[in-house]
């Protein structure tokens, strides 16, 4: 992981902690304010984006690690996103099931499909 993931001391603790945690909080959060506000989804790319950035800080500042190197921007970004996306659509099934019952059911946790 070392080669495509540039870490310090401690690499996969540090990733789990500010990347998983605080920024998996904050983009599940950014994919839930989008979805309830009834924004489109491509929306997520640029909140993802400024996310993405504000953890890459926190690794520099508090844990010495590398800022923007190509590979762990690209990795983090894409595992902010995923979390953005999966909240994304969960509040959205939420929102069809409970805004339009009449119309849809949800049919998974990230899902709805139109009732018959």
């Amino acid at each position: 992981m070392e080669t495509i993931y540039q870490t310090g001391l401690d690499g996969l603790a540090v990733f789990a902690l500010v990347t998983l945690v605080l920024g998996g909080a904050a983009s599940w959060a950014t994919g839930r304010a989008i979805a309830i506000t009834w924004k489109p989804l491509w929306q997520l790319i640029g909140y993802t984006a400024l996310l993405t950035f504000a953890v890459r800080f926190i690794h520099y500042a508090l844990f010495h690690q590398p800022f923007l190197t190509p590979g762990n921007v690209i990795i983090d970004y894409l595992v902010l996103l995923a979390i953005a996306f999966v909240g994304y659509r969960m509040m959205r099934a939420w929102q069809m099931q409970i805004q339009y019952p009449w119309a849809y059911r949800k049919s998974s946790p990230v899902t709805w499909e139109r009732k018959h």
